[in-house]
């Protein structure tokens, strides 16, 4: 595993994110550039499981696999319209500074 927090994006948040996330130097992919658009909840759990990458959604769905399974690399969870762009860039930035990969396994942080 990675020494930094490495993303991956669900595939209903903004490229926007992505871009500024990597303009900072953060390892992020998203669902649409994994080939996986569309694709269920379980093969991206698998997805960010193999890669050991927490996922951001704004997908009510991966709390409720969170409340059943622990063994995921970490969650970040934002509901849709409740923050802007900015404000989920600056959290997500601040998670990348503040935990370790090691920090967020099978934890989900409310963004």
């Amino acid at each position: 595993m990675s020494k930094k927090i490495c993303f991956h994006l669900d595939e209903q948040v903004t490229s926007v994110i992505a871009g500024e996330l990597r303009r900072r130097g953060i390892d992020v992919t998203t669902t649409v550039e994994a080939g996986s658009r569309t694709q269920r909840d379980e093969a991206q759990l698998a997805y960010i499981r193999a890669e050991g990458r927490v996922i951001f959604t704004q997908d009510e769905d991966f709390l409720i696999i969170a409340s059943q399974t622990s063994k995921h690399p970490g969650i970040a969870y934002c509901r849709q319209g409740s923050r802007t762009i900015g404000q989920i860039i600056e959290s997500l930035v601040l998670i990348y500074e503040v935990y370790m990969p090691a920090d967020m396994i099978g934890r989900v942080e409310f963004l």
